[in-house]
C-alpha cells in the first residue's frame, strides 16, 4: 500500500476572517471572547466584534488602503487581538512580526514585508521596543509610516473610531504574513489567505470537538501559527473563549489562569509541558477543568504526554503536526485514538487535507511502514513566500504539493510518524541517526528532565551525537551513568558520545528548540579544550 491519505470531504468556509469574526458575533453577543490576565482585562464577542471595526476604520481613514501591511510588535496581549481583527476587518494584511527580533531582525522584516503601519508595546521587562524601533528608522530607508504604541493617544484615538468599516476582500486575498522562525536562512515571509486560517481553525475546532463552553487557555504566542490560528481561530470558529495568561510564557500563571478561568483546552509546545508539571508548585493547583488541548510546534516526548493526560487531566490531550506554510496543521490525533496512538504519532490528515510519503532520492511514493519525506496539499497550503518565486517553486510542485522538509513513516491506516527533518539527520560514519529516537529514549530515564540531541562535527566519523540534558530538580548523574543507561538498550552508534548537562536550552520566542544554537554553543565550549577531542569530551 502507498503511504497517501486523504482526509474525510468535509464542506469549507467561503468566509474571510471579519465575515467569520461577525457570524460568531451574532451567534453569542455575551458570551466572553477574550480574556487577558495579566492585564485584567476581557471582551466578549460583540465588543471585540465592536472595538475591531473601530480601529480597522480609524487606519482606514489614517490612509491605508486594502492590501497594504500591518505589523504587530508585541508579546501577548488584549490589543494583538483586536489588531487582528481590525486588520481583516479593514482588508489589511497582517504581518506578525517576533517580539525577539532586534535591530538587525526588524529591519529585515520591515524592508522585506513593505509595511506602512507597525503596533507595539513601548516596552516590556525583556526590550525597550520603541528605542529598537526608532534606532532601525534611523539608519534604515522604510516605507513605514506610522507606529502606533499601545495605550498611547494614537492607540485610544482608534479605539474611538466610528466602527464602520467594510473589508474589501475575499477568502482568496492574503490576511497574515508569518515569517518562518528563522532557526536557518534568512526568514521567508509565507503568504496565508483568509481561506487558509479561518477553514485551519474550523477544522482544528472540529476535532477538538470545541463549543461555545469552551475556554481555551493560550499561552503559546500571538506572533506564531500556534498561537494566532490553532488559539484564535479555533476560539473564532467555534465561539470558545481565549485565556491569554501572561505577556510571555511563564509556568506559574499559565497554572494560575487555567484554574482561576476553569479553561477546558490547554495548548503550548513539548518544552511549556515541562516547564509546567516540573514546577515545584504544580500539585496545589485545580486542573480538574482540563480535558482537551493541542501539544504541537516540537516532537512530543511519550512521557510527556502521558504525564499530561493524568497529571493534567487532559484525557483528551491531542498532538498536532503542521508548519507555518500550512496555516499551520496537517494532522491531528483524535480525541478518542487510543492513547499509544495519541503518544506514538501525530495523527492523520484533516478533512480536505491530502498526505504522502516520498522517497528523498526520487520523489516517488514510498510504501507504508517506509520512511520518506512527508509531501502535503490542500486549502491549507500558503499562496506563495512573499517575493520568493524561486524558493516557492522549490516548497510547492506543479501539482500543488508542498514539500515540508520532514521525515516520517504513514502507517496502514493512515497515522504518521515523525521520525525526523532531513537536516537534523546525523550521519556518523555512514550509518543515519534521527535525533527523536534517541530523545525518547533517554526520555525513559529517572533523572532526566529534558534532553535535545543533535550532531557534532568530528574528523573521524564526520559527525558524532551530542546530547544536551538538563536534570529533574535535585538529581545528579555523570556522561557515563547516562550512556551505561543506553548501553543494550540502543544500537552502540547511537549513544551520545558528548552530553553536556545544562540548565537551559536556547528557543525561539515559539518555545521551538534551536538545535543549530546547541551545536554552535558546544562547539564555541569546547573551543579551549586542544587537549581533549570533540569524540570524547562530556561534562
Amino acid at each position: 500500500m502507498l503511504s497517501y491519505s486523504k482526509g474525510p470531504d468535509l464542506p469549507l468556509l467561503d468566509r474571510t476572517t471579519g465575515e467569520q469574526l461577525a457570524h460568531t458575533a451574532s451567534l453569542w453577543p455575551d458570551r466572553t471572547a477574550l480574556v487577558s490576565c495579566q492585564q485584567g482585562l476581557r471582551l466578549t464577542w460583540a465588543q471585540l466584534f465592536d472595538i475591531a471595526g473601530r480601529v480597522g476604520n480609524g487606519l482606514r481613514r489614517s490612509g491605508l488602503q486594502p492590501g497594504d501591511r500591518v505589523g504587530v510588535w508585541a508579546m501577548n496581549c488584549l490589543e494583538w487581538v483586536i489588531v487582528h481583527f481590525a486588520c481583516a476587518r479593514a482588508g489589511l494584511v497582517l504581518v506578525s512580526v517576533n517580539p525577539a527580533y532586534r535591530t538587525h531582525e526588524l529591519a529585515f522584516v520591515l524592508r522585506k514585508s513593505r509595511m506602512k503601519a507597525i503596533f507595539l508595546r513601548e516596552r516590556d521587562a525583556r526590550a525597550d521596543y520603541a528605542a529598537v524601533l526608532e534606532q532601525v528608522r534611523a539608519e534604515n530607508v522604510l516605507p513605514l509610516q506610522q507606529a502606533i504604541c499601545f495605550n498611547s493617544a494614537e492607540w485610544e484615538a482608534l479605539v474611538q473610531a466610528h466602527p464602520d468599516v467594510e473589508a474589501e476582500c475575499t477568502a482568496d486575498d492574503v490576511a497574515n504574513i508569518q515569517y518562518t522562525s528563522g532557526t536557518t536562512g534568512t526568514p521567508k515571509g509565507a503568504l496565508l489567505t483568509h481561506r487558509n486560517l479561518v477553514n485551519n481553525g474550523l477544522l482544528i475546532a472540529g476535532v477538538l470537538r470545541y463549543t461555545e463552553q469552551d475556554r481555551i487557555c493560550v499561552p503559546v504566542p500571538m506572533s506564531h501559527c500556534f498561537g494566532n490560528v490553532i488559539g484564535t481561530m479555533a476560539s473564532l470558529a467555534s465561539g470558545a473563549s481565549m485565556i491569554l495568561p501572561s505577556a510571555f510564557f511563564d509556568p506559574v500563571t499559565t497554572l494560575q489562569a487555567i484554574e482561576a478561568e476553569r479553561a477546558t483546552s490547554i495548548y503550548g509546545v513539548p518544552t511549556m509541558f515541562i516547564a509546567e508539571l516540573r514546577d515545584p508548585g504544580f500539585s496545589r493547583f485545580n486542573l480538574t477543568s482540563l480535558r482537551t488541548g493541542v501539544m504541537a510546534g516540537a516532537p512530543c516526548p511519550m512521557e510527556i504526554m502521558k504525564q499530561v493526560v493524568t497529571d493534567m487531566h487532559c484525557t483528551q490531550m491531542t498532538i498536532a503536526y503542521g508548519l507555518t506554510e500550512t496555516s499551520p496543521v496537517v494532522t491531528m490525533s483524535e480525541v478518542h485514538d487510543d492513547l499509544t496512538v495519541r503518544v506514538s504519532t501525530v495523527g492523520k490528515a484533516l478533512p480536505r487535507t491530502e498526505l504522502k510519503v516520498v522517497s528523498v532520492a526520487t520523489r516517488e511514493t514510498v510504501q507504508t511502514g517506509e520512511p520518506g519525506e512527508i509531501c502535503a496539499r490542500g486549502y491549507m497550503v500558503m499562496k506563495a513566500y512573499d517575493e520568493e518565486p524561486e524558493a516557492t517553486a522549490h516548497a510547492i510542485d506543479a501539482e500543488g504539493w508542498f514539500r515540508t522538509g520532514d521525515l516520517g513513516v504513514m502507517d496502514d491506516h493512515g497515522y504518521l510518524r515523525i521520525s525526523g527533518r532531513a537536516k537534523d539527520m546525523i550521519i556518523r560514519g555512514g550509518e543515519n541517526i534521527y535525533p527523536r529516537e534517541i530523545e525518547e529514549f533517554l526520555y525513559g530515564h529517572p533523572q532526566i528532565a529534558e534532553v535535545h540531541v543533535t550532531g557534532l562535527p568530528d574528523e573521524r566519523l564526520g559527525e558524532i551525537v551530542l546530547a544536551w540534558i538538563r536534570l529533574r530538580p535535585g538529581q545528579q548523574s555523570s556522561a557515563e551513568q547516562i550512556r551505561e543507561f543506553c548501553h543494550g538498550s540502543i544500537a552502540r552508534f547511537k549513544i551520545p558520545q558528548c552530553i553536556r548537562f545544562v540548565d537551559s536550552f536556547p528557543t525561539t520566542v515559539s518555545g521551538k528548540i534551536q538545535k543549530y544554537r546547541i551545536r554552535e554553543m558546544e562547539i564555541a565550549l569546547q573551543s579551549g579544550q586542544t587537549s581533549r577531542s570533540a569524540s570524547t569530551l562530556a561534562s
